[in-house]
């Protein structure tokens, strides 16, 4: 990568992503039972009914992992808070130890030259509250308010950003519509109930975090690009279908105030009554908007099927070990349509882009990483204004329901030893952004 910090706007601020339950241990520390270790544990979700509870074994290698961050160079290391681990039952008694290790993670960040970017949520919900229907209860926003005000309460003052809910679409769409995350789901009406709730929780916590006086709030979600298999109407449709529901539901939802008709086409029988007073909430002011991109989808129209009447076709180029297509021209794509159709000069932070490779040394990282860093560029020449660049992730970890087998690491963990050893990727980012 021949890249350097002059290559990129000043401030431009590069950094690393991980998240809790993928790297901590969460047998460790008083944490309580997640939707995830019921889910793992549940035969045909995970690959080799694997979980969390030991995963990198962060909560106990925390000073080697932070100064792995510092060696890198990174300027911001972007990291989740576990409601579970925090909250036991979700809701009421606080678990003191659990909060203790995040202070010192953000402690150990600060002492360390690093800005701690924290999301409150990446997908271990507790489990007491997935007993009372999680995302598809009406008093979920209520329950994360309560968890964003324990936690913003005992951390705000030394972060330099917040975001309350990492890819709303993994939360609400993959998790109650496809069924591949937890609580797998396949409920249409769950999923409308789960994608309206999640918006509405990411508000109510905005407001919460901002009335404590946190600075520089932010949303984070997971965007795909969409194109249509053929120039046939229909496949245009169903890639336009695909796209409301992947990515302009949230988008507008939080900078417009409204739901895609495509989407409600499907959905809006199921949606929670009085749905359309909530926008106002959903659009609680912004400091910065993330995204984080992976791939582009090719989509086809399925005759005869019920909404929303579409299937992914094969990828037509190269992919990582998750099969996904590596399109860079996506990334600079999305860039400049987020600010020209969304978000306008609100900053906007490139929050996760990495891939999926078993290879070590990890070549093929380094051109992945080189690509995407090139899509940025283009991005900012064409005026997006683009303020940063993390990469998912610092080390190899639990990969949800693909368990252990995908490795996204800057750093090679093996999982008998859980020892720690830098890839060429870290190697290269580091030499440059330190320099």
């Amino acid at each position: 990568m021949n890249f350097t910090r002059a290559d990129f706007p000043d401030g431009f601020r590069f950094g690393v992503a991980t998240s809790a339950y993928q790297i901590e241990g969460h047998q460790f520390g008083g944490a309580g039972l997640t939707h995830w270790d019921s889910f793992a544990g549940t035969p045909g979700n995970v690959v080799r009914f694997e979980n969390g509870a030991l995963a990198c074994d962060h909560y106990n290698r925390l000073d080697e992992d932070l100064d792995l961050i510092a060696g890198l160079g990174a300027d911001v290391y972007r990291f989740s808070t576990s409601w579970a681990r925090v909250m036991p039952e979700g809701t009421g008694a606080v678990n003191g130890e659990g909060l203790d290790f995040y202070d010192r993670l953000v402690d150990g960040l600060l002492e360390r030259g690093i800005s701690p970017a924290l999301t409150l949520y990446h997908w271990e919900l507790p489990q007491p509250l997935a007993d009372q229907g999680g995302w598809r209860n009406v008093d979920m926003p209520n329950w994360f308010a309560d968890y964003a005000e324990v936690v913003a309460g005992r951390l705000g003052d030394r972060l330099w950003s917040l975001a309350p809910i990492n890819e709303p679409w993994c939360v609400g769409w993959l998790s109650h519509f496809d069924g591949h995350h937890a609580p797998g789901l396949r409920d249409i009406r769950a999923t409308a109930r789960a994608m309206h709730h999640v918006l509405v929780s990411h508000g109510r916590a905005i407001q919460v975090c901002k009335g404590l006086g946190v600075q520089n709030l932010g949303a984070v979600c997971n965007f795909e690009w969409s194109t249509p298999a053929s120039d046939a109407p229909e496949d245009v449709a169903a890639a336009t279908r695909y796209d409301a529901i992947y990515n302009r539901f949230f988008l507008g939802g939080l900078f417009k105030g409204e739901y895609p008709a495509e989407v409600l086409d499907g959905l809006e029988p199921h949606l929670p009554n009085g749905w359309q007073d909530d926008f106002p909430t959903i659009q609680s002011p912004l400091d910065w908007a993330g995204i984080n991109f992976y791939t582009r989808k090719r989509l086809a129209h399925v005759p005869n099927a019920p909404w929303p009447a579409y299937a992914e076709m094969p990828t037509q180029g190269p992919t990582t070990d998750m099969g996904w297509e590596i399109y860079p021209d996506a990334l600079q794509m999305f860039l400049t349509r987020m600010a020209r159709e969304y978000t306008g000069d609100l900053p906007i932070y490139v929050t996760e882009n990495g891939m999926a490779s078993a290879t070590n040394p990890d070549p093929d990282r380094i051109e992945y990483l080189d690509q995407h860093l090139r899509a940025v560029q283009a991005a900012i020449a064409e005026g997006a204004p683009v303020a940063g660049y993390f990469v998912w992730s610092l080390m190899d970890n639990y990969e949800w329901a693909l368990g252990y087998e995908k490795r996204f690491g800057l750093v090679h963990v093996d999982f008998d030893t859980l020892a720690r050893t830098p890839k060429a990727s870290y190697h290269a980012l580091a030499d440059w952004w330190r320099g």
